[in-house]
């Protein structure tokens, strides 16, 4: 039996072989094409028949084939059948299970983001809560993704143990079909000024935000201000349909090069828009990425929109599912993308790595110059900048590792149940708020070491091995301590960034995301400075200009 299932191992390798190596890219590396897979098939029958202990030789391929990927970029993947369901429901939004967006740790899943109305939320679970148990399985034994087990048909019924505030507690949640729209709030900000949110580009992307803008212009909207921020991107089809609501029919939007003739791909707008004379502003973020960055990208080269916020993600390359045998899939990058100017945003250089092997930003010095439609200089390698900068353009390691390991979000959840907001549009996240923030901190404990410190402890080594330490150990600790002082400055330096972060996580807490929106069109400085450019048609064109 062991035999037969080796030989299905070799076979399907081989196989595999001869389709590479019939294709025209492959002809000129044949040999070593050939070479590095006999190479590789011989070690891993070798590996498998012959190792000490007993091998799984799924296990050994997933890893292998991983390893070899991330020698490419971060969005080239291997995708199993699983994977394969969740690029399903990124795509498409919707699912079966308990309506809530989940973080699977270690030893539990954490409840993110209850939706409004869904199973999750109808059970009374909140953002926080921690399940350590779905029915009888314990989530820190079981050795698959565990969030697959709160995944069901509809009507089937799940109980859960979770921890709140310390104490243990059962909800039993009845699943549900969940669709995550891609346009989760649209309104009217006043009279005049219609204010659309798309968080995602899924397949229903274009046709909710037509919808959303012909329902506003009907309420006598005169103006629109579309917020992609925090928009990873989607679908290539969907962003170029959203610009064509707002540019004439054939106008070029991106163009797509690759070393595959058939991948290099100009796209143009296909139907007629619903109005290209609107006044339309453009929100974005650090966190607004791919198609978002085609959406912002066209319209700027465009002379269409003034673009707001901070500068975008910078991801210029396109990807394409393809498949592989047994339900898996290969994401492949297939091309980079050019603006209608004929720029690529692409921000980090993934070919060219740091001696950490870590990928580096385009320098600011080897940006390309670019003209869009009315002759405004643009660039390319960094994303893109908007017209008008709201709100900090990046922020710290520190303040990056403090929100990649939940302490903006536990501090959230801990503020929600100690504090009763009465009016949630009159909340301000106060100077005593961020004060406690910072105790919290130092009471849960947080570290961050800096490289610098990470190379200063190296140096120190080294002096200890050369018998230097006890010469340079006073400066040495006096640097360590003023690395400390200076780490926590960068705390308050970013205060802006986190002032906001915190008030986002805690707003939606008490309103869930619709009232974090409905608190966006009173309080955020990015919607208020949209609504106020394009308000004022002068002021308008002469960002255009």
């Amino acid at each position: 039996m062991k035999k037969l299932i080796f030989k299905k191992f070799i076979i399907i390798p081989a196989l595999a072989a001869v389709v590479f190596l019939t294709t025209t890219a492959f002809k000129n590396d044949f040999f070593e094409i050939a070479k590095q897979l006999e190479i590789f098939t011989t070690l891993y029958k070798e590996i498998n028949m012959n190792y000490v202990d007993d091998t799984n030789p799924g296990a050994l391929m997933d890893t292998a084939i991983k390893n070899m990927l991330v020698e490419l970029d971060p969005y080239t993947n291997f995708m199993n059948e699983q994977d394969v369901e969740e690029a399903r429901i990124n795509n498409t939004g919707d699912y079966t299970g308990i309506g809530a967006r989940v973080k699977t740790m270690e030893d539990k899943l954490l409840i993110v983001e209850p939706y409004k109305d869904y199973p999750a939320d109808q059970a009374g679970l909140k953002a926080g809560d921690e399940i350590i148990k779905v029915g009888s399985i314990a989530v820190s034994s079981y050795k698959e993704d565990a969030g697959n087990l709160l995944k069901g048909s509809t009507g089937t019924e799940v109980e859960v143990t979770f921890i709140r505030q310390g104490k243990e507690q059962t909800a039993t949640i009845k699943r549900a079909e969940v669709e995550i729209n891609a346009v989760p709030y649209f309104s009217m900000l006043d009279s005049k000024t219609g204010y659309i949110v798309l968080s995602q580009f899924t397949d229903k992307a274009y046709s909710q935000t037509n919808y959303a803008l012909r329902d506003l212009k009907a309420q006598g909207a005169k103006r629109i201000i579309l917020d992609l921020r925090g928009n990873p991107g989607g679908l290539l089809n969907e962003a170029i349909r959203i610009v064509n609501l707002f540019v004439p029919k054939g106008q070029l939007i991106v163009t797509t090069k690759s070393k595959v003739q058939k991948y290099n791909r100009t796209y143009y707008t296909q139907n007629e828009p619903i109005d290209i004379e609107i006044p339309l502003a453009i929100l974005i973020n650090g966190n607004s990425a791919s198609a978002s960055e085609i959406v912002s990208g066209a319209l700027q080269d465009l002379d269409r929109a003034v673009i707001i916020g901070s500068r975008s993600f910078g991801k210029g390359l396109v990807q394409r599912p393809k498949s592989l045998p047994y339900g898996t899939q290969l994401k492949i990058t297939i091309s980079r993308y050019y603006t209608p100017s004929g720029r690529c945003i692409q921000a980090l250089d993934y070919w060219h790595r740091n001696e950490n092997g870590e990928a580096v930003r385009v320098k600011q010095e080897s940006y390309n110059e670019f003209k869009t439609k009315n002759g405004r200089k643009v660039y390319d390698g960094g994303g893109v900048l908007p017209e008008v900068i709201v709100g900090p353009n990046k922020k710290s390691p520190i303040t990056t590792a403090l929100i990649n390991n939940d302490f903006v979000f536990n501090f959230a959840t801990k503020y929600y149940y100690s504090h009763e907001i009465d009016d949630l549009n009159a909340f301000q996240f106060t100077d005593a708020d961020f004060k406690d923030f910072k105790n919290y901190l130092k009471a849960a404990n947080f570290s961050f070491e800096t490289d610098t410190e990470k190379e200063l402890d190296e140096v120190y080594k080294t002096a200890q091995e050369e018998n230097l330490s006890d010469a340079i150990l006073k400066d040495y600790n006096a640097l360590v301590e003023k690395l400390k002082q200076v780490k926590i400055s960068n705390i308050d330096d970013d205060k802006e960034f986190l002032v906001k972060a915190l008030t986002q996580e805690i707003v939606k807490r008490y309103g869930y995301s619709e009232g974090l929106y409905d608190y966006y069109k009173r309080h955020d400085p990015a919607v208020k400075k949209a609504n106020d450019i394009v308000s004022d048609i002068s002021v308008y064109y002469d960002y255009l200009r």
